[in-house]
């Protein structure tokens, strides 16, 4: 955040002044969410494949999840997936249902947009142990990695994101139902995708590290 605004709106801060006004706009408070990484017992699951790998370029990995999505009255369901390499949103999709043909769209057209990546990662939900999201991703000649049983930081890619999209806009304007929370949210994957800056970037956008011919 000290980076953002030093950077990127031109004001002169250091990272205490930054911390002291996060906690003073309550920015820090924590969150509890719906457990949502259910398997179903049939279902065929897969090795971890990321512990200890070097990740250097676009479309290496890709990390996908599934989260809660509270609003004024009632809720939805969102699906992301993330180029863990660049942090770039290649793409996501709300629904009132968390069901396996919906995840398979959503990665079809992730496919259609840039292209199939080496490895996509999961977690083991019933909606990515089933058959026709597999094959969604076998079919595109992509491996299939799956967190351990309890392991959230095995997919902690995805996890940081839905940390910020909560706490900088879900928590902060919540939606009174799915057009407003749709448009909401596009405004804010944009300014993530192409407004923020990240210090594991060397401070560029996760839309200037990424783009599916340099993949």
């Amino acid at each position: 955040m000290c980076a953002h605004v030093c950077l990127r709106e031109g004001h002169v801060v250091n990272v205490k002044r930054i911390r002291r006004l996060m906690r003073l706009m309550g920015l820090m408070a924590i969150y509890p969410s719906k457990k949502l990484s259910i398997p179903s017992k049939g279902h065929r699951k897969y090795l971890y494949l990321l512990r200890d790998m070097v990740i250097n370029r676009n479309n290496q990995v890709w990390q996908t999840d599934i989260t809660y999505i509270p609003m004024k009255k009632g809720f939805m369901y969102m699906m992301a997936v993330i180029d863990v390499h660049s942090r770039y949103i290649v793409h996501w999709s709300i629904s009132n249902t968390m069901d396996a043909p919906w995840c398979t769209r959503v990665i079809r057209e992730a496919f259609e947009l840039c292209g199939a990546p080496d490895i996509v990662n999961m977690d083991q939900g019933s909606q990515y142990t089933a058959y026709e999201f597999q094959e969604a991703l076998s079919g595109n000649g992509v491996r299939i990695s799956m967190d351990g049983k309890g392991r959230a930081l095995d997919n902690i890619y995805i996890e940081r994101f839905w940390r910020s999209l909560k706490y900088e806009h879900v928590y902060l304007k919540p939606a009174m139902e799915g057009l407003e929370l749709y448009r909401g949210l596009q405004i804010y994957m944009d300014f993530y995708n192409n407004g923020r800056g990240h210090e594991s970037l060397d401070h560029r956008t996760p839309a200037e590290s990424y783009t599916p011919a340099a993949a």
